[in-house]
């Protein structure tokens, strides 16, 4: 599977934006007020001009997009009874001086099937439609999750990682919303998704090889922990600045658009799912991706965890308005607010999002999963500086993913507490087998620190791998060669 050309497709959006400045002198049909325009081979097609380059694909022109007519082409035509603004064209006319206000008592609501207790709230509802099969592999998924996050904290504290993050009180958002999505779907993630590489099948091996850096990181070793990524999976790999992946989605849902619009019958329907923060959303790439994603009719789903804080700013800091899911309306985005530590909401408004997404003409869907971050924001933090340890305790006592989904799957006979010590010694195990054996892998080859940069090394990057040589010829005692992989002769090239 190759990476969608995120940067490309944003410049193409580009591109079309451009091309659209010609519909203004283009014929308008009195019936259907579309844009009329030829193809090459002289038969006239309704709708807007295709892609620069694009001009022989008929699937732009057969498949007009409502949402992408000119200003011209909605509001001032012969036969209206009146001029529309263009900048709001369903707004209706009013004597009465009044400005909109936020109240309380308007807030969106939180979507919920199952409380704090594991009962399933509405009795009305149908059962809950997962088979027992998939009910305990997502529960072993949020167990995994919640088993390795204090062992590698743990080992940071004693040295033998530089950094980690863990998902506690979170792992429900991750698996649930990853059970509902396709393994052909593309996914951007931040830093507290674990639980969707857990689902999807990143195995432990794997994240320990990435948080040790060893030569068998996807990454040669050259991303900081916690950054995975796996081709493998169409999980692009995570990146340290915030909120850059929302924009890098929205462009890379666009491409999956166009690639299935030009080829319909050979290229099926895709979704991006995009995950960040609530402090990533007060980035500006958070507003310039979900404008985009909604004027281009993406099919992208961002789905925000409101956990609460940006690592010590709280949300009351941080916005006045309704949360997150207040602004995906402003946008024009379907939007919704879930219960995030309830998994089975989760799943069941990502797969209602993923339909929505691939409807029509495609377009984004915006899910806020409220939740609370139980742990610190990283192990270069210490929450108690700002917040109580009691608020904290009472967080992970009263309402916890995991903690629900036991009391659910013990009630329907699914789980008890015989099993839960079994599998909870199992994944212990696993992980720290995996951690061992990580943690001896040699690092990769000093020579990795050149490749990668060009696509053939460079007489100068030559001349620097011998510097580096003759520097650690100079100080053996100072370079410990022999934890990379080959030593010094791993500077030899391939």
């Amino acid at each position: 599977m190759k990476f969608i050309p995120t940067f490309a497709a944003l410049l193409l959006a580009n591109t079309i934006y451009a091309d659209y400045s010609a519909c203004r002198t283009l014929p308008v049909d009195g019936e259907t007020g579309r844009c009329m325009l030829y193809h090459d081979n002289g038969q006239l097609k309704y709708g807007h001009p295709p892609p620069r380059g694009c001009l022989k694909t008929s699937a732009w022109a057969l498949r007009p997009q409502k949402r992408w007519k000119t200003s011209q082409a909605i509001a001032q035509q012969p036969w209206s009874d009146s001029l529309q603004f263009p900048g709001a064209i369903h707004s209706k006319f009013t004597t009465s001086l009044q400005f909109a206000s936020t109240d309380p008592k308007d807030a969106m609501p939180t979507f919920r099937i199952m409380d704090a207790e594991g009962q399933i709230v509405d009795s009305s509802r149908a059962p809950v439609d997962i088979s027992p099969e998939e009910i305990t592999k997502m529960y072993l998924d949020m167990l995994t999750v919640s088993v390795m996050d204090p062992i590698m904290q743990q080992a940071q504290r004693q040295g033998r990682l530089s950094f980690y993050m863990n998902s506690a009180g979170e792992e429900g958002i991750g698996v649930g919303s990853a059970s509902a999505l396709s393994s052909e779907d593309t996914i951007f993630l931040q830093y507290r998704e674990t639980g969707v590489f857990q689902y999807r099948g990143f195995r432990l091996e794997e994240f320990m090889n990435q948080l040790f850096a060893n030569a068998k990181d996807h990454g040669s070793g050259r991303n900081m922990p916690v950054h995975y990524g796996s081709r493998d999976l169409n999980i692009h790999t995570i990146s340290s600045p915030l909120a850059t992946q929302l924009p890098q989605a929205s462009g890379a849902a666009y491409a999956l658009k166009i690639q299935h619009l030009q080829n319909p019958t050979t290229v099926p329907k895709k979704v991006v799912a995009c995950f960040f923060g609530d402090g990533a959303a007060s980035e500006g790439d958070f507003h310039a991706a979900l404008n985009i994603a909604a004027t281009r009719s993406c099919p992208v789903i961002f789905l925000c965890r409101n956990n609460g804080y940006a690592i010590s700013t709280p949300t009351l800091e941080q916005y006045r308005g309704d949360g997150i899911a207040s602004r995906g309306v402003g946008y024009g985005i379907d939007t919704i607010r879930v219960d995030g530590n309830d998994i089975f909401a989760v799943r069941e408004a990502t797969l209602k999002a993923r339909e929505l997404a691939l409807t029509g003409e495609m377009r984004p869907v915006l899910i806020e999963a409220m939740s609370y971050r139980v742990a610190h924001h990283s192990t270069s933090d210490d929450s108690t500086k700002y917040r109580s340890g009691h608020e904290i305790e009472t967080w992970r006592r009263r309402d916890n993913p995991i903690t629900r989904l036991r009391k659910w799957m013990e009630r329907e006979g699914l789980w008890d507490e015989a099993r839960e010590k079994e599998a909870q010694d199992s994944i212990k195990k696993e992980v720290m087998k995996a951690f061992n054996e990580a943690e001896r892998e040699k690092r990769p080859r000093l020579g990795n620190l050149f490749e990668d940069v060009y696509e053939e090394i460079t007489e100068e990057q030559r001349e620097q791998m011998a510097s580096l040589r003759r520097t650690i010829e100079m100080y053996p005692d100072e370079y410990d060669v022999d934890q990379f992989e080959g030593g010094l002769n791993g500077l030899d090239r391939r």
